[in-house]
């Protein structure tokens, strides 16, 4: 008997040390999802929107704003664009493997990708390396002024055996921004794993986890594959200024052939993805360790933030991890407050807007007493200036 109420008074603490001091209502986060997501919802309220999700004290909560295409409002069961947010499933996919043991983080790509084996700096780079941005390999259009190229899968590869490490890069701890990065990723784990990356990531993640409603679909002439029920839910997408972006289902990148192409999901979906992220699902063990794994920092990025895997720490009174994306015609973010088991997902139909910044001052919001988060949301105001 005294065993038992051990075992009760155990989980009860426990409980209790998961949520914060003090109980937020629902108004309250509605209150400040509304205040602070003003600023970037188009006035007219036909020219885009936004879907929110707040998981907090154990509890979801959806919020829809303005037109997902003409005449149809925004729902948490609308198809959005995740742009880089797809990068939080490669990873949470990368660090399963390592967990299980089917890979090291620490390895080479080439020793997947063995016909690049015959390149030169292209063996130096490895696994933890490209998804935390720190290998120093990227391509001209990861960065401004994004100039015009497609690249077929063995134009890719060729490019890679002449790639020369940038002089002076510190592999493993400087920062240069690469999309490329990921998708020569995705190439490694399909060789490893021996199937197209689209299957490995609907094996291993997405059926896994029951999202009815997220695809990696391939594109042609600019407009992802959908299947027609995913594709009637998909938004119409704007530039900032709200002018119309492609048709519904636009995708956007370089690289052309499958796995390459951009991630859809719903509010409803990545709902469930947010709580994994949270740590809140205990089945299968390998997934709760893996998002651990793939939070863990990597490379310093000063002053900011830490490094993980696609992941963004940034310590302070509420320590912060949050992944943003960002198109001309769409703007999503993912952002985490592990130690208050709160989380955010933000969903636009409009490009080039500074979703993080909402993000990040609304966890700060619902994750501190008033005081100390005005202190704190006075210095995220400084450093985003």
């Amino acid at each position: 008997m005294m065993q038992f109420l051990k075992t009760i008074l155990i989980a009860l603490f426990a409980t209790i040390m998961a949520v914060p001091a003090w109980a937020v209502t629902d108004r309250q986060v509605r209150e400040a999802v509304e205040d602070e997501l003003d600023e970037i919802l188009p006035k007219d309220k036909t020219t885009g929107g936004a879907a929110i999700v707040v998981r907090i004290e154990g509890r979801t909560l959806f919020f829809n704003f303005g037109t997902a295409t003409r005449g149809k409002p925004i729902t948490s069961d609308t198809l959005f664009n995740l742009a880089s947010l797809g990068k939080t499933f490669d990873t949470t996919l990368l660090s399963m493997a390592a967990i299980k043991g089917e890979l090291a983080l620490d390895e080479p790509v080439t020793k997947y990708i063995t016909e690049l084996q015959s390149g030169g700096d292209i063996n130096k780079i490895r696994l933890d390396q490209l998804v935390s941005y720190s290998s120093g390999f990227s391509m001209p259009q990861d960065q401004a002024p994004w100039p015009e190229a497609h690249y077929t899968l063995p134009a890719f590869l060729q490019h890679l055996k002449t790639w020369k490490l940038p002089k002076d890069h510190q592999q493993g701890k400087d920062y240069i921004y690469s999309h490329a990065a990921y998708i020569l990723l995705h190439v490694a784990l399909e060789r490893r794993f021996g199937m197209p990356y689209t299957e490995l990531l609907n094996e291993r993640l997405i059926r896994l986890r029951g999202l009815t409603s997220t695809i990696l679909p391939t594109h042609r002439n600019s407009v992802a594959q959908l299947p027609p029920a995913l594709m009637q839910r998909a938004v119409q997408n704007h530039d900032e200024n709200g002018k119309r972006v492609g048709k519904p289902g636009n995708v956007q990148g370089f690289y052309h052939w499958p796995g390459t192409g951009q991630m859809f999901s719903s509010a409803r979906d990545m709902a469930t993805f947010l709580t994994a992220q949270l740590g809140e699902v205990s089945e299968p063990a390998a997934l709760r360790e893996a998002v651990k794994l793939a939070h863990k920092p990597i490379a310093a990025n000063p002053p900011s933030f830490l490094q993980a895997q696609a992941w963004e720490v940034r310590p302070g009174a509420l320590t912060i991890v949050d992944k943003n994306g960002a198109l001309d015609n769409t703007s999503s973010y993912i952002g985490l407050a592990p130690d208050r088991h709160i989380g955010m997902i933000i969903m636009t139909n409009r490009g080039d807007q500074y979703v993080a910044k909402v993000g990040r001052r609304t966890l700060l919001r619902l994750g501190l007493p008033a005081e100390v988060a005005a202190k704190e949301l006075e210095a995220l105001e400084q450093r985003d200036e």
